[in-house]
């Protein structure tokens, strides 16, 4: 069962993965990449009203095979609220 690993950005900041996931199909990476971005995004809690997650899939070789990323935006639609 090969073994890949997931690099996570957030903000910029780089997350390496030194221990890796095993998966058995190309499926089951995938599904590991994108199930982990919200966990990600509800761990950092972004600060801003844009913020962008990812995470990039490296396998033995160190060779990106897949990446995933989640997108936050927010923005009012109405008029601003008095304070």
């Amino acid at each position: 069962m090969p073994r890949y690993f997931f690099d996570t950005y957030d903000a910029g900041q780089l997350q390496m993965d030194d221990q890796g996931i095993d998966c058995d199909t190309r499926e089951d990476l995938r599904e590991n990449a994108i199930n982990s971005l919200p966990e990600i995004a509800r761990e950092e809690l972004p600060d801003g009203d844009h913020h962008v997650f990812a995470v990039k899939v490296r396998d033995l070789r160190g060779s990106t095979v897949f990446e995933a990323s989640l997108t936050l935006e927010a923005r009012w639609l109405d008029e601003p609220m008095d304070q």
